[in-house]
Order: structure tokens, then sequence, then C-alpha cells
């Protein structure tokens, strides 16, 4: 149980740390998104680089961020019927959500995504547009790395759930 537990709270903290880190990654897009406004508003123009500079951080905003985001139970859910549920009905329903849906799915992806990342990173691939962003490799590699962050989150919410249903609740880092 406290290697379980310790297991937990590792993932925990990475998928913290991340939430930070994509908390700064989102203000530099908000920043990104400002200078693009500005340029082509009162400058009368933009640039393709910038452009993609965008999509590929809120990209990595959204996929990095998803393991955090499921760490602070902010992911959508039918909370008409969830939130009407005990302790333990909420136990149940995320441990069989983590087990029949989050993890064959995550898994799915990280399978089906690990090829075109892999072929992306070996050629260093970039943007095919002249003045884009000539790291595109990187952004591709984030759906693969997002997906095991959710999974391994997945797994942390499930021992949780598991340990609740059987009245065990792992101590946190602090608590212990």
């Amino acid at each position: 149980m406290k290697l379980l537990t310790s297991f937990c709270n590792l993932i925990d903290s990475v998928n913290e740390w991340m939430g930070r880190l994509v908390g700064w990654v989102t203000l530099g897009l908000v920043l990104v998104v400002f200078v693009d406004v500005v340029m082509r508003y009162l400058f009368n123009t933009s640039f393709v680089f910038t452009q993609e500079l965008e999509w590929h951080l809120f990209g990595f905003i959204f996929l990095i961020g998803a393991g955090y985001t499921l760490l602070h139970d902010g992911h959508v859910r039918v909370d008409i019927i969830y939130q009407r549920l005990g302790a333990k009905g909420q136990a149940w329903t995320n441990l069989i959500g983590v087990i029949f849906f989050l993890l064959p799915g995550c898994i799915m992806v990280i399978i089906t995504s690990w090829k075109f990342m892999y072929n992306s990173w070996s050629i260093f691939e970039g943007s095919p547009d002249p003045g884009g962003i000539p790291l595109r490799f990187i952004l591709k590699g984030t759906i693969t790395a997002g997906f095991i962050l959710l999974t391994l989150q997945g797994l942390s919410l499930g021992i949780h759930s598991l340990f609740q249903l059987l009245g065990r609740e792992p101590l946190k880092e602090d608590e212990s």
C-alpha cells in the first residue's frame, strides 16, 4: 500500500508541476496572440511563424495540461448524476470510468500516435510553410507525452478510488 501511495504521490506531483508549466505557457500564448493582433491591425502585417506558434502553444497547453486537469477534477462529466452520488458511488464511477474508458482510450492514442511522433522526430519535421516553425516535431511529441501523463494520472485516480472503496484512502506526502 505504501508503494502504491508513493506511486500516486509521484504522479500527482509530476502533473502538478506540469500544470504550473502550462500556466506559464498560457501566459506566453496570451502575449503571442496580443502581438499578432497588434501586428495585424496596427501594422497590417502578419507572420506565419506567429500564427503557427499560437496553435503550437495551444496544442501544448491542451495536451500537457490534461493530466493536471484530471488531478484537479476539472474534466467534464455527467455531473447531474455524479454530484448526487455519495463518496463510494463517486469512487465506483471514477474506478469504472478509468478502467473501461480513460485507460483504453489513452492507450489507443499512445499506440497510434507513437509511430506518427517517431517519424516526425526522426526527420526533425518542421513547418512546410515558408517562415513557419522549424520545430513541428516537438508539438507532435506532445501528443504522446500528454496522453502518457493523462494515463498516469488516470492510474493514480483509479488507485485513489480503489483505496477509497476499501476504506483505506492513501495519505498525501504532506500528511504522512
